[in-house]
């Protein structure tokens, strides 16, 4: 059964006594008896895939689980058998060995030459190289999901191309400036284009794989810059944030030293004008002090000298 079914969808099935339970994994139909609880599983199973993405994928497949159940395989040790972490490959659903990889990427296989046919394997090594698997793990279990080898067709171009633009107006994206959403989903977009064109062309993916790189690297550095940009100015702007409170500070200082400042010139302009009056009254007392003791001295002077005329008169007679 091609159409993924829903929660909703399956919890009905289960309350409905007149169909028969089924299991819904991942987009297959097995029609064997179980009970509800089951259904619930598959269901909750479903509801934490991977999220949506533009690239076309395959149907995911269960690598290994660890209680050693469905599939028979060996529990993994370190990093998943199959996933980008292996060092030897691994084995999906199928039975198919997954190209190995090294150092945590899966190593890209040589470019025959254009004479010889490309076969399906070296075209989804290629592909598995240039869009790892997607992995996660489910309750024990090891699912992975391999991009999709088939060819695309004009019809899936434009299918493609509406997904993006109802993308882009679902996560209400931004059409101008900085916009992680916008990013992230035109990534995918062009992932998808890569995936599109590797399998019909080996040689133009592998060419469109280094401009994605050269992309992605530029981005990067564009992003550090502006890290260390956006650093360098909170440094700055907490440098004058601190320079302008030790101003501030310094400045209300300054404006209690000089009300301080004021405040003496005006206790000293008082004290001033105290003094002059005290010492304007102290001389004018000097001043009248002095003409009184001057006219004395002169009605002395002046009766001494009648006296001194009165002894001389009858001396000259």
């Amino acid at each position: 059964m091609s159409q993924r079914l829903t929660l909703r969808a399956i919890l009905s099935i289960a309350h409905l006594s007149i169909f028969r339970p089924r299991i819904f994994c991942f987009g297959s139909l097995n029609t064997l008896p179980i009970l509800p609880e089951r259904i619930l599983i598959e269901a909750r199973r479903q509801m934490i895939q991977p999220s949506h993405s533009l690239v076309k994928y395959d149907n995911p497949v269960l690598v290994s689980r660890t209680d050693g159940g469905v599939g028979g395989k060996a529990p993994l040790k370190g990093a998943h058998a199959g996933g980008p972490g292996a060092g030897g490959g691994g084995i999906d659903g199928a039975g198919k060995r997954l190209p190995p990889v090294v150092g945590g990427k899966k190593q890209l296989p040589p470019v025959d030459d254009k004479s010889r046919p490309k076969t399906p394997s070296q075209t989804e090594d290629i592909l598995n190289s240039i869009l790892p698997p997607r992995e996660w793990d489910e309750t024990g279990q090891l699912w992975v999901q391999k991009v999709s080898s088939t060819p695309a067709t004009r019809l899936d171009v434009i299918n493609l191309q509406e997904q993006l633009d109802h993308m882009l107006q679902k996560r209400q994206a931004r059409e101008t400036g900085i916009d992680p959403v916008r990013r992230e989903l035109y990534s995918q977009c062009f992932d998808e284009l890569i995936r599109q064109v590797t399998i019909s062309c080996q040689e133009r993916g592998l060419l469109l794989l280094r401009v994605r790189d050269e992309i992605r690297m530029s981005i990067a550095a564009y992003q550090t810059l502006y890290e260390s940009s956006v650093a360098f100015g909170m440094r700055k702007a907490l440098q004058a944030e601190q320079g302008k409170s030790d101003m501030e500070n310094r400045i209300k200082e300054l404006e209690e030293e000089k009300r301080g400042l004021d405040q003496s010139v005006l206790e000293l302009k008082a004290k001033c004008e105290a003094i002059e009056k005290r010492e304007s009254e102290r001389r004018a007392m000097e001043e009248r002090k002095h003409a009184e003791e001057i006219a004395f001295l002169k009605k002395t002077n002046v009766q001494l000298k009648t006296q001194l005329e009165g002894i001389l008169s009858p001396q000259k007679k």
